[in-house]
């Protein structure tokens, strides 16, 4: 897969964060069929919000700016087409936290107010994110910036315990590109398990409301990014972590089209036991062209028993991130657009599996990823032992390292290991590393040297061929 990063100069305004244009890709296969039934469309509902409720209690919303609630046109779309509202940046970690320990929540609580009200649910956006840092967490590494993380989700997430339906926990922590690796961020280099510690938080600060993951170009199957997040909650969900649901922005243009395999997609993350959510939702383009992508989009969410709702990413076109793609379902004067009408006759007209899937669809990848027992403990000769659990698919894997220090503690820690024959590492994370195949050394980085006696940290990698067998040795100073 070929990823090429296309900036956008509006993304801080209303939608920020990278987003990318991809290169079309051949497509992946159609979910396996399962009986479906048609609803009658005698007595349609006559707007978004009320005819996705007909369909199993779905929402269909729409992301909202605080500063645009006075804006007569803006509120009578919203209010009469949507049951459901994003916050577009009042969440962030920016606009809630701006100084440490010192939080707003004004802005916030206009786009809740407006919501809870009218008995709409809420989705939280977001708690932990790479972009959008206020600048004291930007210049924050390490123990401090793991602490000052999770205190962030446990104070927001606490304080709007109650009134937030679904929370984007994490956001965007993958990186575009081949191999599926992890974003290479200051959260990320906390430890690899910065994103679960993120979700125990919030499950403990808000245990009501439904933990989810959100990211883009992950709506194609086939992708390794893809690949890579269905990996980790599949993870998740075998060891217990709290996640409930799986966010696709699905940003659709010329250069990320929609793929014929979404529903597959969408139907293979459902079947590991979370919801499936799309979040962000807009389609560059117009005219028939535009309804078509809409209605298929619409049949697919429809068609998969937990797509439990949609947003689009905006009200109206010239609300849009996008906005010279006129990707939205309204015109800036309120008129509906052709795309309007495709979306609400899916809604109306869509349908609904009587069977839905409890496992993935056939034509997952032949070799789905596996996760190895972890490796028994080496015990290197300077006070600490290190082991090794492998996610593996055909022609890579993930290798995450666990070094725990012994009875004296570490102030350096060195591990080394052999890779098999054919393998190489790409990418490292939270060590530095000498050397790329065969025998390679990985030590610490200046915030993870320190162990206390007994505890551990973790350091990762990513390699090309198989990892089966590594062994590794460490030594500690």
């Amino acid at each position: 897969m070929s990823d090429k990063t296309v900036p956008d100069p509006r993304r801080l305004l209303a939608r920020p964060g990278p987003r990318a244009a991809l290169v079309s890709l051949a497509v992946g296969i159609l979910t396996a069929g399962a009986a479906l039934t048609f609803a009658s469309s005698a007595n349609a509902a006559t707007t978004l919000g009320a005819s996705a409720a007909e369909r199993g209690g779905r929402y269909f919303g729409a992301a909202v700016a605080a500063s645009k609630l006075s804006d007569s046109v803006y509120t009578t779309v919203l209010n009469r087409e949507f049951n459901q509202i994003t916050p577009e940046n009042e969440m962030k970690i920016d606009a809630t936290e701006p100084q440490q320990n010192q939080f707003n929540f004004t802005n916030a609580d206009r786009i809740v107010n407006h919501a809870t009200s009218r008995g709409w649910k809420v989705r939280g956006h977001t708690l932990a994110w790479h972009s959008q840092q206020p600048g004291w967490m930007q210049n924050m590494s390490g123990t401090a910036l793991r602490s000052a993380m999770l205190n962030h989700v446990t104070r927001v997430a606490g304080y709007y315990a109650g009134k937030i339906d679904s929370w984007d926990v994490v956001n965007e922590a993958y990186a575009d590109g081949n191999g599926g690796a992890r974003r290479d961020s200051n959260l990320q280099r906390t430890g690899n398990d910065w994103i679960e510690a993120a979700f125990r938080a919030a499950r403990t600060a808000d245990p009501n409301a439904k933990l989810c993951y959100n990211d883009y170009n992950t709506d194609n199957w086939t992708w390794d990014k893809t690949q890579a997040v269905y990996r980790m909650v599949q993870d998740f969900k075998q060891r217990g972590v709290p996640i409930d649901c799986v966010g696709f922005q699905s940003h659709f243009n010329s250069g990320s089209p929609y793929p014929s395999n979404y529903r597959t997609t969408l139907s293979s993350f459902a079947a590991l036991g979370v919801d499936v959510q799309i979040t962000e939702l807009d389609i560059e383009g117009s005219g028939t062209t535009q309804a078509n992508t809409y209605r298929n989009v619409v049949n697919d969410c429809l068609a998969v028993a937990r797509c439990s709702g949609i947003t689009t990413w905006g009200v109206r076109d010239c609300d849009s991130w996008r906005s010279g793609g006129t990707p939205l379902l309204f015109e800036c004067n309120g008129n509906k657009k052709p795309a309007y009408d495709a979306t609400l006759s899916a809604l109306n007209n869509g349908v609904t599996p009587t069977n839905p899937p409890t496992t993935p669809p056939t034509g997952n990848p032949t070799n789905p990823p596996t996760t190895p027992p972890t490796t028994p403990p080496t015990q290197g000769p300077g006070g600490c032992s290190a082991t090794v659990s492998l996610n593996s698919w055909t022609g890579g894997f993930v290798a995450t390292v666990r070094v725990t220090a012994g009875s004296s503690g570490t102030n350096a820690w060195s591990v080394g290991m052999t890779l098999p024959s054919g393998a190489t590492v790409t990418n490292a994370w939270n060590a530095n590393r000498s050397g790329n195949s065969g025998a390679v050394t990985f030590t610490n980085v200046s915030y993870n040297g320190r162990i206390a006696a007994g505890q551990s940290t973790e350091f990762g990698f990513q390699g090309t061929g198989s990892g089966t067998g590594m062994s590794p040795t460490c030594s500690a100073s």
